[in-house]
């Protein structure tokens, strides 16, 4: 299967709250944050980035980590270097193609949490806690497996605002626990 970005379907100035579209990822069985940030999380783990910055952009995404420069994980003989990378809605697609066709395959325990591809889970379970709330213009930063999250969201009272979250690392833990009895209900569905 061929995963390609779909884009925005509204201009970023005429964007207005849940009416506006999301950012589709055209060609997946389900269209959602929980698969884009689960593959942007693949990404992070494979590449040895930590203390990860994310911002959407108009044509991506943009990540931002620490970064091991050689060696492996559990190589403490490795030094870190801060990189930057824009993911383009091309290369966001390629990532979901690989992300796809990795599912079910082992790799190494995080060095910091002893748990494999942890940043894989952990945006998995940030990206299905955004697809109930429905936001645009997304960013977060994490340290120490713990994430602060703003998202532009549609108001109760109307209008759009900012939105503030943070989530703790036990947080965290305890999502990506709870997630296997979740999967095959949409997100907010209550289980």
């Amino acid at each position: 299967m061929t995963v390609r970005y779909a884009g925005r379907q509204a201009p970023r100035a005429g964007v207005q709250g849940a009416d506006a579209p999301m950012r589709i990822y055209d060609g997946t069985p389900r269209q959602d944050w929980e698969d884009v940030l689960r593959a942007v999380g693949a990404y992070a783990d494979r590449e040895r980035i930590k203390e990860i910055l994310l911002l959407e952009l108009e044509g991506g995404i943009l990540l931002q980590g620490l970064a091991f420069s050689s060696g492996s994980w559990s190589d403490s003989a490795g030094t870190l270097t801060k990189r930057t990378i824009e993911l383009t809605d091309d290369q966001l697609g390629t990532l979901l193609d690989e992300a796809i066709a990795r599912r079910g395959t082992g790799v190494a325990p995080h060095p910091e949490t002893g748990m494999p591809s942890f940043y894989e889970q952990a945006l998995r379970v940030l990206g299905r806690w955004l697809d109930a709330r429905r936001p645009r213009d997304i960013f977060f930063f994490e340290q120490g497996g713990s994430f602060v999250l703003r998202a532009l969201e549609a108001s109760p009272v109307g209008g759009i605002s900012h939105q503030l979250a943070e989530f703790t690392h036990d947080e965290i833990l305890v999502m990506i626990d709870a997630s296997p009895q979740l999967r095959g209900h949409a997100p907010g569905a209550g289980g």
